[in-house]
């Protein structure tokens, strides 16, 4: 005869115990990514919000804004507040991001070469009521200053993508999730997403997800005609219409402003 006590603590565990081998739930509010093999894949079924997303590249150029952005626009959609792009290495294509359904005034795009001002202008922006998502680039971010981001994440419920290098992949990280994006060499048209740190077992083989979407490969194909077909007529070739809002931190040590206050619109 089992004793009550050993039986209601193995009752319980096989309710309330999460198992390595098995795939967490997620214990709080998750977006869907838009990629029906990589939800499969994350506790919840797509990115945790209030918590850090890792996302490690080789360039930073590498392409992620087709992984990122359904998950964006819904976040947009939800809290009705602009993404802040902090030190972004190319200025978003506003044609591209509104046909997706982001329009470029959800933008709000932080310029600074300086390390400590981009941690410091990505704190800030977690902790800002009005900001919808968070997306930066901190390739000499330190443990310690990814443990407060996790934090004020935490704190405000705000979904936070840090991108930083491959090289790090062997680091310790306070990220909830932690993905390797490589570019397929089998096929130009998608990407290698390596899960290196989740809520459940090893992932041994990648998730492919396209590097761009139908529709912005089509957008890019058109704007090079648009431009061939001017060259070839000499004229001169415009802007693309539309841009993120700017904020610029240059000067950021001195003043005591909130940087999402110091704003300039490009036009």
């Amino acid at each position: 005869m089992g004793l009550p006590f050993l039986d209601s603590f193995s009752a319980a565990a096989r309710h309330g115990v999460w198992h390595a081998d098995e795939l967490g739930s997620a214990d709080a509010q998750v977006i869907g990514t838009g990629h029906a093999a990589l939800d499969a894949e994350l506790p919840g079924g797509g990115w945790p919000v209030g918590a850090m997303t890792e996302l490690l590249q080789t360039a930073p150029q590498d392409p992620i804004w087709s992984l990122l952005l359904p998950g964006l626009v819904q976040a947009v959609q939800a809290r009705g507040g602009p993404v802040v792009l902090i030190g972004a290495p190319c200025e978003p294509f506003g044609a591209s991001l509104a046909a997706h359904g982001l329009a470029p005034e959800s933008l709000m795009w932080v310029r600074s070469d300086a390390s400590a001002a981009r941690l410091w202008a990505c704190e800030q922006a977690l902790r800002c009521a009005d900001v919808s998502a968070v997306l930066a680039w901190l390739p000499q971010a330190r443990v310690g200053e990814l443990r407060r981001l996790q934090l004020a994440a935490a704190q405000h419920d705000m979904l936070l993508f840090v991108c930083r290098p491959e090289t790090v992949a062997q680091s310790a990280s306070p990220a909830r999730l932690r993905l390797h994006i490589v570019r397929s060499t089998a096929d130009a048209g998608q990407v290698e997403l390596h899960i290196l740190k989740r809520r459940g077992p090893p992932l041994t083989t990648p998730v492919m997800a396209p590097a761009r979407s139908e529709r912005m490969s089509a957008l890019l194909a058109a704007a090079r005609v648009r431009r061939k077909l001017r060259l070839r007529q000499g004229a001169t070739v415009p802007e693309a219409a539309g841009s993120a809002t700017v904020v610029r931190i240059d000067a950021w040590k001195k003043e005591e402003h909130h940087a999402l206050d110091r704003l300039a619109v490009v036009a």
